[in-house]
């Protein structure tokens, strides 16, 4: 008996077409297998050019390294859903906005505070010149990351290479997973254990503000009105918190910046060294030194340097493993994708938002 096809069922199998081929292409994209020198003989030179457009950087702007530093945290930890969610560093981050898609740029955690996007690309160009079309952006930022560390004092050590860069971005992904300056250790432990990141690990890599500053924007509720009181924390040492109120008076540009901790260009462990002595500028910060399952690891670290470089280095090299068989492409400017990619993107992100939206509506967990 022959098979009866109703109506719906023929359109449905119809709309499913394009979108299903789609993605057979898109997922075509080989899976990077990471590993230490994977750009050896496809380009040697890979990362000692990386390592020399960072060093000119420290030259011109030292902030900007600290800058480049924490683009890996920010691009490691958004999520992009297709059919399922994709975590990884995949240098979604860098992407600018299209008519189509709103990248990461202005997303909550990164506007007014991301910078240095030009020390990328620079790294990119400088690359392209040598090895078209080879190395990935999202290994740029692994690459430059390590760099900034090295570079200001701190440990040096081999990465893992050959990531691929994604094809789309989600200011709405960033938004919802990005943590805010006010957040608590509580808040941040659960954040890294779905990440499969230890509270070790994120200690370790709160470390990473050991170089940089902080805008006054971030830490006015500390001074002023912490939850909600309309008192300043009490966790502050009282000297310093003369320091931020000249710093950072009520009538302040809130973009003004202040050190993150007493050696901002120095990798180094006095960023803890300043939490146990309330000197911490951020409220997430300080709350790893008064939260009792952050605090163990915040005193070892301000008192043994080696073993918080050591503990930094095995985190990054587990957040840089962040990968879940992403497609992706090795973009020729780091800023978008390659070809006709985002109007096919903003298609498709159309069609997951859909999706999901009603997944959302029928789901008893959301």
């Amino acid at each position: 008996m022959p098979k009866i096809t109703t109506q719906s069922q023929a359109d449905t199998s119809i709309q499913m077409v394009p979108l299903f081929l789609l993605l057979l292409h898109i997922t075509t994209v080989s899976v990077a297998d990471l590993r230490p020198g994977f750009y050896s003989e496809t380009c040697p030179k890979a990362e000692s050019i990386v390592r020399d457009v960072m060093k000119k950087a420290l030259i011109r702007e030292p902030r900007s390294l600290a800058s480049v530093m924490r683009f890996q945290f920010h691009d490691c930890f958004v999520n992009f859903f297709i059919f399922f969610y994709l975590k990884g560093c995949d240098a979604s981050m860098l992407l600018d906005d299209t008519p189509t898609m709103l990248g990461e740029k202005l997303a909550l955690a990164n506007i007014n505070s991301l910078r240095s996007y030009e020390v990328v690309d620079e790294v990119k160009e400088a690359l392209e010149k040598v090895c078209a079309g080879v190395v990935s952006c999202a290994d740029i930022i692994i690459m430059a990351s390590r760099d900034a560390v090295a570079l200001t004092g701190g440990p040096d050590w081999g990465v893992r290479l050959g990531r691929l860069d994604s094809l789309g971005a989600s200011q709405e992904d960033s938004n919802n997973i990005m943590p805010s300056p006010r957040s608590n250790a509580s808040y941040l432990i659960d954040l890294f254990q779905k990440y499969n990141l230890s509270v070790k690990d994120l200690v370790a890599l709160s470390g990473s503000h050991s170089i940089g500053q902080g805008r006054c924007f971030s830490i006015m509720f500390r001074l002023y009105n912490q939850s909600g009181t309309g008192r300043p924390d009490p966790a502050i040492e009282p000297k310093f918190r003369e320091k931020l109120d000249k710093l950072c008076p009520l009538t302040v540009d809130q973009n003004m910046t202040g050190d993150l901790d007493a050696t901002p260009v120095i990798f180094d462990n006095q960023y803890f060294k300043d939490l146990v002595s309330g000197r911490g500028f951020l409220n997430s910060d300080q709350t790893l030194f008064t939260f009792p399952q952050t605090r163990k690891f915040v005193e070892l670290y301000s008192k043994d340097q080696d073993q918080f470089f050591k503990d930094f280095v095995e985190g990054m090299l587990k957040m840089g493993d962040l990968q879940s068989n992403q497609p992706g492409e090795i973009r020729r400017k780091c800023r978008v994708v390659n070809g006709l990619q985002p109007n096919i993107f903003g298609k498709l992100r159309r069609e997951r938002e859909d999706s999901y939206n009603v997944l959302r509506r029928n789901s008893r967990f959301c």
